[in-house]
């Protein structure tokens, strides 16, 4: 619940209707690109977890778009070029923390 106070008075909102929206861009190379993203809608009660019906759209989101980016950046040779230079540099990293702890 939110308050908004003005010249002395309080007024309290009721949360009823949560939106989230996640986008991402992807480099495909080739000075191309393709954005996707994904927008959810919400109805709660007031006595509802707001908080938490925004991170699970969130996070609902973020999962919609990675599924329906996937097969753009598994078609895209730029995309897979970053992927495995990350492993590569991921796996020198762990590679480094274990001499470490050694």
């Amino acid at each position: 619940m939110l308050k908004i106070i003005e010249k002395s008075k309080i007024f309290h909102m009721d949360i009823k209707t949560i939106s989230v929206i996640y986008q991402r861009k992807f480099n495909l190379g080739d000075y191309e690109s393709v954005e996707v993203g994904c927008s959810l809608w919400g109805q709660i009660d007031p006595e509802d977890d707001a908080e938490g019906a925004t991170q699970f759209l969130f996070e609902q989101a973020k999962a919609a778009v990675k599924e329906a980016a996937m097969p753009l950046i598994k078609s895209s040779s730029h995309q897979m070029h970053k992927a495995q230079m990350y492993k590569q540099q991921t796996a020198k990293q762990n590679n480094n923390d274990d001499l470490e702890k050694f």
